[in-house]
This record gives C-alpha cells, sequence and structure tokens, in this order.
C-alpha cells in the first residue's frame, strides 16, 4: 500500500510541475501586500547570502543532535534533519508558501490558490514588507526556516520513533501547526501582528512551536526501553554547534531582509547572546558542582541564539548579554529538574528550544526599544516603565503554547491510526540506523 501511495504523490508532483503553466496561470495584477519591486543589488545579495546561512542550520543541527544519541543511531538522528530539507522544500512550493504567506483568511491562515507551485511567486515583484528583495527570494528564504523546525522536535523523540511515520508528522505539521503561526506573526494581516507582537526572527513561529510539538511527542510515544545513553560523538556536537550559530546570523540578521544597519544590529545582538547564554550555562554547571563540559557550551550557546531570535532586532547588545545569561539560567535549572522518568524529551528539546524561546518572547517585551527599531513605536519593554508589550508578548505566548501543543499532541494521535509511531522493542535495540535504513557507522 505504501508504495502505491508513495507512486501517486511522485507521478501527482511530477505532472503538475510539467503542466503547472497551463494549471496555474500566473496573475497579471499584484496580489494583496506583492508591490512593484524597488531592487537594492545590496540587500539581495546579503539575503542570497542569508538564505544559504539558514539553510546550512539544518545539517548543523543534525550534528548537534546527532553526536548526543548512541552510536546505533547517529544516521538516523542526522537523516531525520537532512530529509526535513528534502521534504519541507517541496511542500513549500507546493502549498506551504501560500498557506504562510497567500491572502488571509480570518488571520489566521493563507489562502494557498494564489501561489499554488509558486504561482504568483515572481523575481520582478516584492514582499510589502521587503521591497527591495525579490518577492522569489524572500519565499526561498522562509522556506529555510519552515524546514529547521520540524527538524528541531526529532531531538524529543529520538531513538525510537518510525521513519515514516516521522515524515508523515512533518508534513501535517507544517500545514496545520508551522503555517498558521507563521501567518499569524508575520503576515500584515495575521492575528497576532495586528496585536502588535513582536517576533523579529522566530521565538513564536519556529522555536515555541518546535518546543511545544517535541513536548507532545514525547508524552505520546513515551519512554525509550534504555533512556540514559553515552553520546557518540561529542566533537559532532561541537561542529553542529559551530554551524548553528554560524548560519543563525542569516536566521536573525536575515529577518532585517536588507543590509543595512538593522542587519548589523541583529548580528550584533545574536553573536553576544551566545556568547553569554554560553557563559552562563557553563558557569552555573561550576556553581551546581558539576564539571565544565563542551556538551554544556554548546548547550547554552543553542539556548541563547534561541533566546535572542525574537529579540535580535528590538533589543540593545547589553540586553541581548541579559537576554542569554536569564535564558541559559533558566533552560539549564529546566533540564536538571525535568522529571525525565516520566517524559523521555530524549534530547532536552522543550527545555532548550521551548523555554528558551518562551523567554526570549517574553524579555523582548521587556527590553524592546525604539531607539533600536522605531517599530516599536511608543509600546516599548517593560524597563523603560510600559507594561502594554510585555502583557501583548504574554498573552501571545499563552495562545501559542496552547494551539501548537494540543495540535501537535491530535497530530501524533492521527499519524499513529494511520501507521505505528514507534519501532518495536527488538528495532529499538537494534538500532534505527540498522532497522530503519540498513546502514550502520
Amino acid at each position: 500500500m505504501r508504495k502505491i501511495i508513495l507512486s501517486v504523490i511522485l507521478i501527482t508532483i511530477l505532472v503538475l510541475s510539467i503542466f503547472s503553466i497551463h494549471l496555474f496561470a500566473e496573475s497579471t495584477t499584484l496580489g494583496a501586500h506583492v508591490v512593484e519591486l524597488k531592487l537594492d543589488t545590496g540587500d539581495t545579495a546579503w539575503m542570497i547570502v542569508a538564505t544559504a546561512l539558514v539553510l546550512l542550520m539544518t545539517p548543523g543541527l543534525g550534528f548537534f543532535y546527532g553526536g548526543m544519541v548512541g552510536k546505533k543511531n547517529v544516521i538516523s538522528t542526522v537523516l531525520q534533519s537532512f530529509m526535513a530539507m528534502v521534504i519541507v522544500t517541496v511542500l513549500w512550493v507546493v502549498v506551504g508558501f501560500g498557506l504562510c504567506f497567500g491572502p488571509s483568511i480570518g488571520g489566521f491562515i493563507g489562502n494557498p490558490t494564489s501561489n499554488l507551485f509558486f504561482q504568483g511567486v515572481s523575481a520582478n515583484t516584492a514582499w510589502e514588507l521587503a521591497p527591495t528583495i525579490p518577492f522569489i527570494l524572500f519565499a526561498l528564504f522562509q522556506a529555510k526556516f519552515a524546514i529547521i523546525t520540524p527538524a528541531l522536535i526529532t531531538g524529543a523523540f529520538a531513538e525510537r520513533v518510525r521513519f515514516w511515520a516521522y515524515l508523515l508528522f512533518m508534513v501535517l505539521f507544517i500545514l496545520f501547526v508551522y503555517a498558521p503561526l507563521c501567518h499569524m506573526t508575520w503576515h500584515p494581516d495575521g492575528l497576532l501582528f495586528g496585536w502588535g507582537v513582536l517576533d523579529f526572527a522566530g521565538g513564536t513561529v519556529v522555536h515555541m512551536s518546535a518546543g511545544w510539538a517535541a513536548l507532545a511527542g514525547a508524552m505520546f510515544l513515551g519512554k525509550r526501553k534504555v533512556q540514559k545513553v553515552n553520546p557518540a560523538r561529542i566533537t559532532y556536537v561541537l561542529l553542529g554547534t559551530g554551524l548553528l550559530w554560524f548560519g543563525w546570523f542569516g536566521f536573525n540578521a536575515g529577518s532585517a531582509v536588507g543590509a543595512g544597519s538593522l542587519a548589523a544590529q541583529a548580528l550584533g545582538t545574536t553573536t553576544v547572546a551566545a556568547g553569554a547564554a554560553a557563559m552562563g550555562w557553563v558557569f552555573l554547571d561550576k556553581i551546581l558542582g558539576h564539571k565544565l563540559s563542551a556538551m554544556g557550551a554548546c548547550i547554552g550557546a543553542v539556548v541563547g541564539l534561541v533566546a535572542v531570535t525574537p529579540a535580535a532586532g528590538f533589543v540593545s547588545i547589553p540586553h541581548a548579554m541579559a537576554i542569554g545569561l536569564i535564558a541559559s539560567i533558566v533552560s539549564n535549572l529546566v533540564v536538571s529538574k525535568f522529571p525525565k522518568g516520566k517524559i523521555d524529551d530524549a534530547l532536552d528539546v522543550f527545555a532548550c528550544h521551548g523555554v528558551g524561546g518562551m523567554v526570549g518572547m517574553l524579555l523582548t517585551g521587556v527590553f524592546a526599544s525604539k531607539s533600536v527599531n522605531a517599530i516599536v513605536g511608543d509600546n516599548q519593554g517593560l524597563i523603560f516603565g510600559d507594561a502594554t508589550l510585555f502583557l501583548i508578548q504574554l498573552k501571545a505566548l499563552v495562545l501559542v503554547s496552547i494551539f501548537a501543543f494540543s495540535v501537535s499532541y491530535f497530530l501524533f494521535f492521527v499519524v499513529s491510526k494511520i501507521t505505528p509511531l514507534r519501532v518495536s522493542e527488538d528495532k529499538e535495540e537494534l538500532g534505527l540506523d540498522i532497522s530503519q535504513h540498513g546502514e550502520y557507522l
């Protein structure tokens, strides 16, 4: 049955791709929020580089996670990230971009019909909020955010998920969790956008959604047979951290959608927060009586990158440092107190990405300043004496948390009714590299 379904999918995509020029006629009029291109070659060059940098983060994440699992699950773990690049890229072109940035349906989701197979996504027009770069470049930049989000989730159910079930969940997650959150947060007609929620590069859209989905997955799939394993390659974790930190400059500074002062500010806040968080994590480990470890330094740096993501283009350099330190301390304490015996979040995705994203969202409401970014307006952060933005961020945090967790849990339930989610105990014992892919280190 699976062979038939896969054959139908491949044939359908092939036929629609070949005949798209006839099936999806290009509109001669500009759609909502699509404007005439005012090309700036500097902005365009930077955004091409930023798009490549963000894509590099996904294989970086594969190494980051792959080094943490046991040796017999490294290939499967890295491949889960790699396949996100494969599947989500195609899904984004077919329907995903339209769901995120198509004409708004009630502020919750985009209408994909105007952008099926990138219909209307031209190199000669521009998105309203990025008028100096081609529309197609904006769409491809946004694709990289969609790619890495389901890959982040995989760390929670590492070493026990069936690969085909993961692929199905990934598709459903993009359609029913990521797309609505992206539309609500970043589309000019989106619900959260209208509230005035500030999310510069993905605190809600990427990290909170992935964190809550990870918690839902860990709870639904249950514990591994053996929870405590020796990391396969800590050097992979170090390599993955380096690639993530490097790629994150595209993630955050690229979200300025131009090669200007705001991109430079976001680059600065990004690297400072990462450094402060890594320092905070290892110092706290030492204070609590643990050794200063490579794993701790790497996890701390990533938590800092996560936390500063929603704030990167809205806060000063010193406040970015504070965000990194606060997030690393909070996440470190959550990791140490997380009920691992009851919920097996294998690689602490919720404690790092989910909690880090939530801390970053709230601290954006504390430190956002109009002197850094005029879009903040008069509703500045709590530290400037105004609670309005902080309460908006808090309201969004609650809504996104409930939505992402409940819908993700339901999607795991749906997938389990279509195909088994977990490998059998003997295949888990054998390792996913051999049992799922017939390969091994």
